[in-house]
């Protein structure tokens, strides 16, 4: 269970990975996904659903990383948010969504783009 909950947070970081190279070589296709964000009751609580995954992850598999403290609290973190949003109106979530993403320029989102990259480079690093 240990193991397999490791395998799933390096999952995580890999996607972080994509997501950064994602936002650095195609800005607006990043903003399109943001965009979506609550988009709809499935969509919304999909992707709320779906960030408990790694989420558990990283409480479960914490003690074989270099930082379990870090992650055990990075998880109940993003536990305790997840179930947040759960109580947050959709079309609330949604309209923050549409607000970043108007916020989010393509040249602040290149910007941003190295810091997903560098996370998730991080949490591979700690989980190997």
């Amino acid at each position: 269970m240990i193991e397999l909950a490791r395998y799933i947070v390096i999952l995580f970081a890999a996607f972080l990975i994509y997501v950064g190279f994602l936002m650095l070589l195609n800005p607006l296709k990043a903003r399109e996904y943001l965009r979506k964000a609550g988009s709809t009751n499935f969509i919304n609580y999909f992707e709320i659903t779906i960030r408990m995954i790694p989420a558990a992850g990283l409480i479960i598999s914490a003690e074989l990383s270099k930082f379990p403290e870090v992650f055990t609290l990075l998880g109940w973190f993003m536990i305790a948010t997840s179930f947040i949003l759960y109580f947050v109106p959709r079309r609330l979530h949604h309209h923050y969504a549409l607000w970043c993403a108007d916020i989010l320029k393509p040249a602040y989102i290149r910007l941003t783009a190295p810091f997903s990259m560098l996370f998730g480079c991080a949490i591979i690093y700690a989980f190997l």
